[in-house]
C-alpha cells in the first residue's frame, strides 16, 4: 500500500508539473503546428511525455494506446514517436501468448517502420535509407519463414543505401539469398549469378570490407549455383571485358578452383593470373590443377618457376615438398628424392618429405639385387615412420603412411638372410643401391 501511496504521489506530480509547463507556453505559436490542430496541441504533447514514461516504465500496454493517439493526432511531430514504436512492438512481439497474437504484433511493427519512412523519411542522418535496413533485419528476425519478404526487404535496403550499404546488410541478403535457392524453388541459379554479378563491385569499392567479401565469396561457392558452367558463363563476359584485371582473375580462380573446375577455361584463367601476379601460392595452385589432370611437365614447370623466384626459407619448403610429390607420381624417383632432401633439410619436421623419400627408396630396390634391395627397405622405413611421427592424424597421408609401414616390414630380410650377409640385427649399416645409397640404417628381420 505504501509502494502504491507513492507511485500515485510520483504521478500526481508529474501531472503538475506538466500542467504548469503547458500553461506557460502559447501553443498556438506557428513554432508547435506539427503537434496537430491548435487545439490539440497541448494535449498530444502531454501523450507524447506519457508515451515516453510508460516505455521507461515498461508498460507497452499503456504505452501503445498512446502511441496510437499520437500516430492519429500529430504522426509527424517527432521521429521518438517512431523509434519507441519499435520498442513497444518489439516487446510485445516477445510477450505475445499465442502464433495469431505474435503474427498481428510483428505487422504492427512492420507498419511502424512504414509510417516512419512516410513522415520522416527526409531525415539527413535516420532517414528512409536507415529505416529500411532496420526494417529488412526486423524482418529476417521476426518473420524468418517469410523467404520473399526477407529478400525484398533487403534488396529495397540495398538499393536505398547504394555504396553506403552496411557491408553486413549485403552478406545477410547474399546468404539468405543462397540459402533460398538451395532449399526452395523460389530462387534460380541464373539469379544467384547476377545478383553475385551486382554485388561484386560494392566490395570493390569498399577494400576494408575484406572479411564480409570473404563471407560473401563464400556464401556463393557454397550455394550450389556455383557450378563450373555457370561460372564460366559468369567470367567468360567479365574477363572479356578486362582480360588484367588482377581481382578479377583471382577471384575467377578461386570460385572455380573451390567448384573443382578441370576446363580448359579453368586453365586458362589460372595462368593468365599467374602472368599477370606471378607468386608461389598460385605456383602451387596451378601446379595441383595439372598433376590432378595428369600434366607432371606443366605441374613441374610452374613449381620450379616459383622456386627459382621465391626467397622465403618456409615458401621453399612448401615449393620442394611438392615438387617431389609431383616428380614421385610422374616416375621419376632420383629428382623426387633430390627435391624430398632440399625440403626435409629446410623444415625436419615436416612429415611430406619422408613420406616421398621412404617411397623413393622402396620403389627404387626393385632395381637392386639380392641382399642389397632388401636392405633398401630399412631406410624406406625408418623414413615412412618419421612421415607418421610428424603427419597429423587427419592428414590425407597418415593412413597410407601408417599402411606402408607394415609393407616394408614385411620387405626385410629373414635371420638367415642377415647370416649369411654376414650382419646382425642392431647393427648400423649403410645401404649401398638405389636412391637410398648412403643412408645409414639399423639391421632388422622380418
Amino acid at each position: 500500500m505504501k509502494t502504491k501511496k507513492i507511485l500515485l504521489s510520483a504521478a500526481f506530480a508529474f501531472l503538475a508539473t506538466t500542467s504548469l509547463m503547458a500553461q506557460s507556453q502559447d501553443f498556438s505559436d506557428p513554432k508547435w503546428a506539427k503537434w496537430g490542430k491548435p487545439e490539440e496541441r497541448e494535449a498530444n504533447v502531454l501523450n507524447s511525455n506519457f508515451l515516453k514514461e510508460a516505455c521507461d516504465n515498461r508498460d507497452y500496454n499503456l504505452a501503445a494506446h498512446y502511441l496510437q493517439l499520437l500516430l492519429e493526432k500529430c504522426p509527424s511531430a517527432s521521429m521518438n514517436t517512431f523509434v519507441r514504436g519499435t520498442t513497444i512492438y518489439k516487446n510485445k512481439i516477445n510477450r505475445a501468448k499465442s502464433v495469431a497474437e505474435k503474427k498481428v504484433m510483428v505487422d504492427s511493427l512492420m507498419l511502424i517502420y512504414d509510417l516512419r519512412i512516410e513522415y520522416f523519411g527526409d531525415h539527413p542522418k535516420y532517414g528512409r535509407a536507415y529505416i529500411l535496413d532496420r526494417k529488412a533485419r526486423e524482418i529476417l528476425n521476426y518473420m524468418p519463414n517469410d523467404r520473399a519478404a526477407i529478400r525484398e526487404g533487403f534488396r529495397a535496403a540495398i538499393e536505398a543505401n547504394g555504396d553506403n550499404t552496411d557491408p553486413e546488410t549485403v552478406v545477410a541478403y547474399f546468404s539468405n539469398l543462397c540459402e533460398d535457392y538451395k532449399s526452395t524453388d523460389e530462387v534460380m541459379p541464373d539469379e544467384i549469378i547476377a545478383e553475385y554479378d551486382r554485388l561484386t563491385p560494392f566490395f570493390e569499392k569498399n577494400p576494408e570490407a575484406a572479411e564480409y567479401k570473404k563471407q560473401f565469396d563464400a556464401a556463393f561457392g557454397l550455394s550450389g549455383a556455383a557450378s563450373c558452367e555457370n561460372l564460366e558463363k559468369l567470367f567468360k563476359a567479365r574477363l572479356a571485358a578486362a582480360p588484367d584485371d588482377e581481382a578479377l582473375l583471382l577471384q575467377a580462380v578461386t570460385l572455380m578452383s573451390r567448384a573443382k573446375c578441370d576446363s580448359d577455361f579453368y586453365f586458362e584463367v589460372g595462368e593468365k593470373y599467374y602472368s599477370v601476379k606471378p607468386s608461389s601460392e598460385i605456383a602451387m595452385f596451378l601446379a595441383q590443377a595439372f598433376q590432378t589432370k595428369g600434366d607432371y611437365d606443366r605441374a613441374s614447370k610452374y613449381l620450379n618457376e616459383a622456386l627459382a623466384k621465391e626467397e622465403n626459407p618456409e615458401e621453399r619448403q612448401k615449393l620442394y615438398a611438392h615438387i617431389a610429390l609431383v616428380e614421385l607420381v610422374s616416375n621419376d624417383v632420383a629428382n623426387a628424392a633430390v627435391a624430398a632432401r632440399q625440403a626435409r633439410d629446410l623444415n625436419p619436421e615436416d612429415g611430406l618429405p619422408y613420406f616421398v623419400l621412404a617411397q623413393c627408396y622402396a620403389s627404387s630396390a626393385s632395381a637392386c639385387s639380392g641382399f642389397s634391395g632388401q636392405a633398401a627397405f630399412w631406410a624406406a622405413y625408418d623414413a615412412m615412420s618419421k612421415a607418421v611421427e610428424y603427419f597429423d592424424e587427419t592428414s590425407d597421408f597418415y593412413t597410407t603412411a601408417k599402411s606402408s609401414l607394415s609393407a616394408y616390414r614385411n620387405r626385410f630380410p629373414t635371420s638367415e638372410e642377415c647370416f649369411f650377409n654376414e650382419v646382425k640385427a642392431g647393427a648400423r649399416y649403410t645401404v649401398r643401391c638405389g636412391t637410398a645409397s648412403g643412408v645409414e640404417t639399423v639391421v632388422r628381420t622380418r
